[in-house]
């Protein structure tokens, strides 16, 4: 078991910056990939940013340039530091841990909200 517990999100202007943490706790050495998905009510779940055990990272186009995924493995945390903020980024944003080798298996957070206003 893994659990997830977010924070950082909020309110903020278009232009703006925020950073998101996200700690795991429980069964951690077995998370080989940690990332941040975004949900928007009517609309599928997207990934953010992703980054595994050894430091490799995954963007979606949408935030290359703006945001940055990093990894602090002693302290089982995952950020996404995100810069020039616009409204298009507001959504829930949802931590994300997943084992790659078999058995694999995945954890969501419960969600952080971010409004970017204009």
């Amino acid at each position: 078991q893994v659990q997830l517990v977010e924070s950082g999100g909020g309110l903020v202007q278009a232009g703006g910056s925020l950073r998101l943490s996200c700690a795991a706790s429980g069964s951690t050495a077995s998370i080989n990939f940690m990332g941040w998905y975004r949900q928007i009510p009517g609309m599928q779940r997207e990934l953010v940013a992703e980054i595994s055990k050894d430091g490799m990272t995954n963007y979606a186009d949408s935030v290359k340039g703006r945001f940055t995924i990093s990894r602090d493995n002693a302290k089982n945390t995952v950020y996404l530091q995100m810069n020039s903020l616009s409204p298009e980024d507001t959504a829930v944003y949802l931590c994300h841990a997943r084992r790659y080798y078999l058995p694999r298996w995945d954890y969501w957070g419960q969600g952080t909200q971010v409004t970017v206003t204009s």
